[in-house]
């Protein structure tokens, strides 16, 4: 599964690509001059129990194509907003998923349209440049992001462990990733996992070829080994025959927040409610999610068909202590740490790519939606 920031301005490889649609829609204000006196009075207590202002409401986005978050969208209305993801429909998606499959986005006030991604969907770009108002993305690519001048800011941290995976073959002798050897080794150049594995291993004799996205080569060759997600490729590979064994890369200490939701810092300094909202709602799907994860895994396999529902019933196993750590479980799902971010950004610098301070991390995220937290741009042990 490649899921890697991509600067490139096209849309997903299934072809659903987001609706821009004009949202200047005006409303007529009507007076006659001719109302009783008592009706002038009642709409005038009307008025003062409502927005405060006899304005026009802004324009709305329409039910099929929403556009953006606007700052001054009624509130006793459903507020339409729209949420990018950077890959199609899985697992790694299911609480944002039950979070509008329950009926939780609602309960906040939103409508949200979920966005499904692909390999060349440039989820930043768009959420950075004001077209999406939420995204979906890894930590590592919110601070090659930023690095790049894209104002984004991280709000919610589903997956506190990487499910990032090294798929060999049991039969390799090799049980751990600094026994890498002698094999083909499939990873993709771009993503920052593999130039931190470069630099960490010493990968004598492993040949690195592109990752192709799927398990084929995998299944024919017991010298070849691949990139993956824990809960996704491990799994398809053992139900196809073969025995595959899962290397963490966050045993090597690389291991970004995934699944990361985040938005662009002027809708939070101009939206608070809405992103408050979105961020309590989304926190909530994925504690129902890896509840009761049936309907929502239905509804995903409905928008992918690749998805069989055997798989997407081990991925919500297999997220469970992604998601639920020590740490998730005292202080609550999606919780951030500004070590982690030093960390990720050390890690960065280490594999040459990263600048020191170019993605000023301080600013990279927030926890002040969080539920339960106190506020504030980052959060210490």
């Amino acid at each position: 599964m490649l899921r890697e920031f991509s600067e490139i301005g096209m849309r997903d490889a299934a072809g659903h690509a987001p609706g821009h649609a004009g949202w200047q829609r005006s409303r007529d204000v009507c007076c006659a001059f001719c109302r009783a006196l008592t009706v002038l009075v009642v709409l005038a207590f009307a008025g003062c129990g409502g927005s405060g202002s006899g304005a026009a409401r802004p324009p709305r986005g329409t039910a099929g194509s929403p556009g953006p978050a606007s700052a001054n969208t009624p509130m006793s209305e459903p507020v339409k907003v729209q949420l990018q993801l950077n890959w199609f429909p899985e697992a790694e998606h299911g609480g944002y998923y039950a979070a509008l499959v329950h009926g939780i986005y609602r309960e906040e006030g939103l409508e949200v349209t979920i966005l499904r991604g692909g390999p060349d969907t440039p989820v930043i770009p768009e959420v950075a440049r004001g077209r999406i108002d939420f995204g979906i993305s890894n930590a590592d690519s919110l601070l090659l992001a930023r690095a790049q001048e894209a104002d984004v800011v991280a709000l919610l941290a589903p997956m506190q462990h990487s499910p990032r995976c090294i798929m060999v073959h049991a039969v390799s002798g090799i049980e751990r990733l600094e026994d890498l050897r002698g094999v083909t080794l499939a990873m993709s150049e771009a993503s920052a996992f593999s130039h931190f594995l470069r630099r960490r291993l010493p990968l004598a004799d492993v040949q690195i070829v592109p990752y192709p996205g799927n398990i084929a080569r995998f299944l024919d060759d017991p010298n070849y080994a691949q990139q993956g997600y824990v809960f996704s490729e491990p799994y398809l590979a053992r139900r196809a025959g073969a025995e595959p064994r899962a290397l963490m890369v966050s045993d090597l200490g690389f291991n970004p927040y995934t699944s990361v939701l985040f938005a662009r810092r002027e809708l939070i300094a101009s939206r608070p409610d809405v992103v408050g909202r979105m961020v309590r709602a989304s926190a909530r799907g994925w504690e129902r999610y890896l509840r009761d994860p049936e309907q929502t895994n239905r509804h995903i396999r409905s928008l992918n068909e690749a998805m069989e529902l055997d798989v997407l019933a081990y991925g919500v196993e297999a997220l469970r202590p992604l998601v639920l750590d020590e740490t998730a479980r005292q202080e609550g799902t999606g919780v951030m740490h500004l070590e982690r971010w030093l960390e990720l950004e050390s890690q960065l610098i280490e594999a040459g790519q990263l600048k020191p301070g170019a993605a000023r991390v301080k600013e990279a995220f927030t926890t002040r939606f969080l539920p339960g937290a106190g506020g504030g741009e980052s959060k210490s042990r």
